[in-house]
């Protein structure tokens, strides 16, 4: 071994404490492998790390040099995006008005303690499928159990949260958007014939919902034309999805009337809250300045076509046109304060609805007959790390997923008991927190409502800041940069 010099032996000893100090705060110490590489780097240097540094071939020497610089950027970035913090674009409505399409977040992992990721070995900036090549951008083997570094604080209500998608865990690649529970039971409506579910008992209903999903499964899986195939992900790789966290561990929610109330207390609703709404004119069309003024997209500026009218005369839209035609009708997500402006400027609006519950969709948990909507939903208790729920056939649904799926139990029910690894029961203890995420577009959202429970391993992290806002109705030349959402504090978005 060639003697190092005092200048190396210091680098060595810091960079050591550094990456030592990081080990005790992640809690891992499979990185005590690395030690001897920073050893053999500042000091040993037995292995030839430069070697092509003093190559006499010039291309080698270019080539090599980029493949250093693009392994070392490589690297750092996968530990920022881990441990610090990440990039994320808004791709969907479902927090407008707080924050819109298009807004690109500074998310902190520091916020709640960033996650000793599940799949170690993926490339960097690609959440699951490498662009071009169109193939997993992770390898399965090791997978690493749940882990969580000591952050600045934890999830308070009304946080705006980035997390992975729960029900991501299987994905039918065509509807990638959708949940694959969702899609088996849709599927089963095919053939399966309808049931009245007022008619059966609960365990009668927990039958057919089995059935349901069984046969919705079996024509799912033997479709791959339609559905695509059916892949299964680590929890670290399913898709981020950004909300609002209205519900805490321990918490009991109930939504009535639109309204959230937490343990009986109405909860604080977002500045920006949205609702969707039918919307009939006096006759003429409503002008794209007024859309502009009122900041509704062209995605949401949904004019209604005359297929709709029967159905919009049962909503009691009677305003027609000289030849007995009814008025423009459109369906469009509005603040209070949007409402209030279109609502107040009689000479162009007629008559403004808020949409039925008749659109609510299948709401969770799905194997649970329930007279739930998404405006008026629950009670429903949220479960908390330690605390123990008495478990019935009533509820069972209700925690079935987190019991069975998020912490990896064996649940059974047979001639009416509930085994849970095998073991005859009516109780369960919760190994993890849970949270009841929402967005504030609440019609046009798809959140916790419909597919339930985020656990406390799915957090990635809090967004902190918008550094960039594209409008993607707008070209460069006319407002596309949202200037005044530049380097706004998430936090100041209410």
């Amino acid at each position: 071994m060639r003697k190092a010099t005092r200048k190396q032996w210091r680098n060595f000893g810091i960079v050591t404490v550094l990456y030592l100090l990081f080990l005790v705060w992640v809690s891992s110490w499979w990185g005590l492998f690395v030690v001897p590489f920073i050893f053999d780097a500042y000091i040993s240097k037995l292995v030839p790390w430069n070697f092509w540094r003093t190559s006499k071939n010039k291309t080698v020497r270019s080539v090599m040099s980029w493949i250093d610089a693009i392994v070392f950027a490589l690297v750092a970035v996968y530990f920022v995006n881990i441990y610090f913090f990440q990039n994320y674009q808004i791709p969907s409505s479902s927090l407008e008005k707080s924050l819109l399409v298009g807004d690109f977040l500074f998310v902190s992992k520091m916020s709640y303690g960033p996650r000793v990721p599940n799949t170690p070995l993926s490339m960097p900036l690609a959440q699951h499928t490498l662009p071009v090549f169109n193939c997993k951008s992770y390898i399965d083997f090791p997978q690493w159990g749940y882990k969580r570094a000591p952050g600045f604080g934890k999830v308070q209500h009304n946080d705006i949260v980035v997390f992975n998608f729960p029900a991501g865990d299987t994905v039918a690649i065509n509807y990638q958007q959708s949940d694959f529970y969702t899609i088996c039971y849709d599927a089963a409506k095919r053939t399966c014939p309808s049931v009245n579910m007022d008619s059966l008992t609960r365990e009668q209903q927990r039958a057919a919902y089995d059935i349901y999903y069984a046969e919705g499964r079996k024509l799912v899986m033997a479709n791959p034309t339609e559905f695509g195939k059916i892949v299964v992900r680590p929890v670290d790789r399913r898709e981020n999805y950004v909300k609002r966290c209205v519900g805490l561990p321990g918490d009991t929610l109930k939504i009535v009337n639109g309204q959230v109330y937490i343990n009986s207390v109405p909860s604080k609703n977002p500045e920006n809250l949205q609702f969707n709404y039918f919307v009939q004119t006096t006759g003429a069309y409503i002008p794209d300045d007024v859309f502009r003024d009122l900041d509704i997209s062209l995605d949401d500026q949904t004019l209604l076509p005359n297929e709709w009218n029967d159905e919009l005369k049962g909503l009691g839209f009677t305003k027609t046109d000289g030849q007995g035609k009814l008025s423009p009708v459109y369906h469009l997500p509005l603040t209070k304060k949007a409402y209030q402006a279109l609502l107040s400027n009689k000479k162009l609006i007629a008559k403004i609805v808020m949409e039925p519950e008749d659109y609510t969709g299948q709401l969770y948990p799905l194997n649970l007959y329930t007279k739930w909507d998404r405006n008026n939903y629950g009670p429903i208790w949220i479960p908390k790390k330690g605390a123990t729920v008495k478990l019935t056939v009533d509820n069972l649904p209700i925690y079935e997923r987190p019991i069975r799926a998020y912490e990896g139990n064996k649940l059974e029910v047979k001639g009416g008991k509930i085994y849970i690894n095998g073991k005859q029961t009516n109780s369960y203890t919760f190994k993890m927190d849970y949270y009841w995420m929402m967005g504030d577009n609440r019609h046009n959202s798809a959140d916790s409502r419909y597919w339930g429970f985020v656990p406390e391993d799915h957090i990635v992290g809090k967004p902190i800041l918008v550094w960039l806002s594209l409008d993607k109705d707008r070209n460069w030349f006319s407002g596309k940069i949202r200037w005044n959402r530049l380097f706004k504090f998430v936090d100041n978005i209410k």
